[in-house]
C-alpha cells in the first residue's frame, strides 16, 4: 500500500519567525515524498498566507515549492488542494501545475477506509461575525472589484489583513474537543446524514488534534508551520503523525 500525506497551514509567505525557514523545511518534506512510494498528497488549506489570482498575474515567489509540486505530479502523485481562508482566491493557476482542487467536506476512500477532508474553516456553525466574512471573501461581485485594484495595493492590503488575522485570533487556539467545538458538530451532524467516517482530517485551528468521536469516527488536525513542520501520513500501518526531520509517531 502506498503513502497518502496531509499538510496544511504552512502560511508561506506570512512575516512571521523566519518565513525563509518555513519555506525551507516545506521544500525539504516535499523532495523528502518518494513518488515510488506515494499515492497522493492532500494540501489542506492555507498552504499560502495570501493568494489572490488575476487573470493574467499570480503572485510572485514560491517558484521551488509550486516547481516541486509539479514535479510530484509528474511523477504519478496525485496532488489535492484544499483551498482556506488565507488562499481562497485560488482559481484556475494550479490546475495547469496538474493539481485538482476540492471544495470541503470532500468524502474518499484511502486504503479502504472513509476519510473526511477540508480546510475546516467552513464546517460547522459560524458565528456572525466570520459567516459575514466568509460570505463578502466568497462573493463573486465582490472578488471582481478587488481584482480592479492594482496587485501592488491589494498584496499589500491581503497581505496586512493575513497577518493580523492570524496574529489577533488564531495563533493560540486551543481545541476543546467537546459539544463547543464547530468541528464536532459538524462531525456528528454529518454522522446523522451519511453514517459514520473512519477519519475526518482537518487543519485551520493551529492545534494539533487526535480525538475519537464515540460512534462517528477519529477527528485528526494538523497544526501550523510557523514553528514546527507537522504532517500526517496514512499507510498499511494507519494514519500516523510526525514532525519533518523527525521519525513519525502512531495516532491511531
Amino acid at each position: 500500500m502506498k503513502k497518502t500525506w496531509f499538510v496544511s497551514d504552512v502560511h508561506l509567505g506570512l512575516n512571521v519567525n523566519d518565513p525563509k525557514d518555513r519555506e525551507r523545511r516545506f521544500m525539504g518534506f516535499l523532495k523528502d515524498i518518494d513518488p515510488a512510494n506515494t499515492d497522493a498528497l492532500y494540501l489542506l488549506g492555507d498552504i499560502f498566507d495570501f493568494w489572490y489570482e488575476y487573470k493574467y498575474v499570480v503572485p510572485k515567489g514560491f517558484t521551488r515549492i509550486l516547481a516541486r509540486l509539479q514535479d510530484l505530479v509528474e511523477s504519478g502523485v496525485k496532488v489535492y488542494f484544499f483551498p482556506g481562508n488565507h488562499d481562497i482566491w485560488t482559481y484556475h493557476y494550479f490546475e495547469e501545475l496538474g493539481i485538482v482542487k476540492l471544495q470541503e467536506p470532500f468524502v474518499t476512500e484511502i486504503g479502504g477506509k472513509k476519510f473526511v477532508l477540508g480546510h475546516g474553516d467552513s464546517l460547522g456553525p459560524f458565528p456572525f461575525g466570520y459567516k459575514v466574512m466568509y460570505s463578502v471573501f466568497h462573493n463573486k461581485l465582490a472578488q471582481v472589484l478587488f481584482s480592479t485594484l492594482h496587485p501592488r495595493l491589494a498584496f499589500a492590503l491581503g497581505n496586512a489583513w493575513s497577518k493580523n488575522n492570524r496574529l489577533s485570533r488564531h495563533e493560540k487556539y486551543v481545541f476543546a474537543g467537546d459539544d463547543s467545538e464547530r468541528l464536532v458538530k459538524f462531525i456528528k451532524k454529518f454522522v446523522a446524514e451519511n453514517g459514520p467516517a473512519d477519519y475526518f482530517v482537518f487543519g485551520h485551528y493551529h492545534d494539533t488534534v487526535r480525538l475519537d468521536i464515540p460512534g462517528c469516527g477519529h477527528l485528526a488536525m494538523t497544526d501550523s508551520w510557523i514553528e514546527e513542520s507537522p504532517y500526517l501520513v496514512f499507510s498499511e500501518t494507519g494514519l500516523t503523525s510526525g514532525n519533518w526531520g523527525s521519525l513519525p509517531k502512531m495516532v491511531k
